[in-house]
């Protein structure tokens, strides 16, 4: 078969980040220490492209590619546009941390480059090829860039538990698409769909491979009881690569999860809402619960990412375009705040001083009311608090959820959430009320600053003005 440009146009945006990494690629071979910076612009140039390459091949219809295994829809887009807004947001907050940390190298910004393009390929995957083929291209950028800093112990002990448990969970969900391509005899998720809901196919089969696939799924959200590796890989890593990986792969991972789950096994619904409903009351309870004790931020942020997923699973149980939507809108707004979260750890670190603990927040207020402010309106988010679109997120989840009679899983949902609101509010009584542990002046660049001011007052207006998210996170579902 032959393709002309017109052919390939949905595909554009893939095609342009390849050439964009590999350009950098290329371009950083060249370049010495003190004209890095040339990758940094190359880099968020690629970024911005590939927007605008997005924005101009988007359109309302369904269009597939490659004999199915790839699909072009709003859905799509608008995952696509998220990942590589939160990226340019990673950038902006890296290159000050990597300077200082004496690890200013241009592989990160190839490996970045590299991972958004897996990302991109799971928001698109209409098989299970191709899923994988994506979520391996974003695994493999992510192997490497927690061991990224060559001479940390810490590091390369992260890495290596997160390689060793990435592949065993890798392989668990190869085994189950294996299990479900056995049973239906095929790969693409639409035809997958068609010979569950033929009711000819052994639902036992089904149903052990299904039990494979959340597993992997869970793993990659890091859900409870798969997310052993997330404090520890959290920790380990530069905090420049911990704000990457605690933000936009957890927008994949939701891509990941609808084309399997909802796509591919929508039928199976019944089997799989009840499977969630019990990673997702664990992962409330453990991430919440665990997060007090904890003083390290970085760790404490992890396990409130693991909290925040058993809300993302919610809106999955309700099964349903309500719930989809509400789901998506939850991870965006998580995603976006995530990025917040570690930005500011990036912006109030120096050399040969890496902030991860909480008394590092001490005073900050006194050393920079913005940044304070823009931190609380971060942390009233991530507790739900309004006006912030944190508030919003956790009301559409929770609405989806009673809107099919699971009002007991809302009212977990809701009592662990008051439990989680205690660590948030511990982090700003530091902010506002304690003395500064750390007088260094802070000293960070105008585009990191740019960055972490955008970061917040979106996360004020998006509350102000949730409507138009919404919107688009149901009308990616037909909503």
């Amino acid at each position: 078969m032959q393709y002309d440009l017109t052919s390939l146009q949905p595909v554009l945006p893939e095609i342009f980040m390849l050439g964009a990494a590999c350009l950098v690629l290329v371009v950083d071979l060249f370049l010495s220490p003190r004209t890095r910076n040339w990758s940094y612009g190359l880099t968020l140039a690629a970024l911005l492209g590939a927007i605008a390459v997005t924005v101009w091949t988007a359109g309302p219809e369904r269009q597939l590619l490659f004999d199915g295994s790839y699909v072009r829809d709003p859905l799509s887009d608008l995952l696509k546009l998220a990942i590589l807004g939160v990226d340019l947001l990673v950038v902006a907050y890296a290159r000050d941390y990597l300077e200082q940390q004496g690890i200013y190298r241009g592989e990160f910004y190839t490996l970045t480059l590299f991972s958004s393009l897996g990302m991109m390929v799971m928001a698109s995957a209409d098989n299970f090829l191709t899923a994988y083929l994506g979520l391996e291209l974003l695994a493999l950028s992510m192997y490497a860039l927690v061991a990224f800093d060559r001479d940390s112990r810490k590091g390369a002990e992260a890495a290596m538990k997160y390689f060793v448990l990435g592949a065993l969970a890798s392989g668990m969900l190869l085994y189950g698409v294996s299990m479900l391509y056995g049973a239906t005899g095929a790969i693409n998720f639409p035809e997958v769909a068609a010979a569950i809901g033929s009711g000819n196919v052994d639902e036992t089969v089904l149903v052990f491979g299904l039990v494979f696939v959340v597993l992997g799924v869970g793993f990659k959200f890091g859900a409870v009881p798969f997310h052993m590796w997330v404090p520890d890989v959290y920790h380990g890593a530069p905090t420049a690569v911990t704000l990457f990986l605690g933000s936009a792969p957890k927008i994949a991972a939701f891509a990941l999860a609808i084309r399997l789950l909802v796509d591919g096994a929508g039928g199976l619904s019944a089997h799989w809402s009840d499977m969630l409903t019990i990673l997702a009351v664990a992962s409330l309870a453990i991430g919440n619960v665990v997060a007090i004790a904890q003083d390290n931020l970085k760790r404490m942020l992890a396990y409130s990412t693991i909290s925040h997923v058993g809300f993302i699973f919610l809106g999955f149980i309700a099964a349903n375009d309500r719930g989809y939507g509400a789901a998506l809108f939850y991870t965006l707004v998580y995603a976006l705040t995530a990025a917040g979260g570690f930005g500011l750890l990036t912006l109030i670190s120096r050399k040969g001083f890496d902030a991860e603990n909480l008394h590092d927040l001490k005073g900050l207020n006194e050393r920079s009311p913005w940044l304070a402010a823009m931190m609380l309106l971060i942390l009233f988010s991530m507790a739900g608090v309004p006006p912030t679109v944190g508030f919003f997120a956790k009301l559409f989840v929770l609405e989806a959820v009673v809107h099919v009679d699971k009002v007991w899983l809302a009212a977990v949902a809701v009592f662990f959430s008051l439990i989680g609101a205690f660590y948030y509010l511990r982090a700003v009584k530091m902010m506002y009320f304690d003395k500064p542990f750390d007088t260094q002046p802070i000293v960070a660049s105008v585009d990191s600053r740019l960055a972490f001011s955008v970061n917040g007052v979106a996360i004020l207006l998006l509350g102000i003005f949730p409507a138009g998210l919404l919107q688009a996170c149901r009308a990616a579902f037909g909503g």
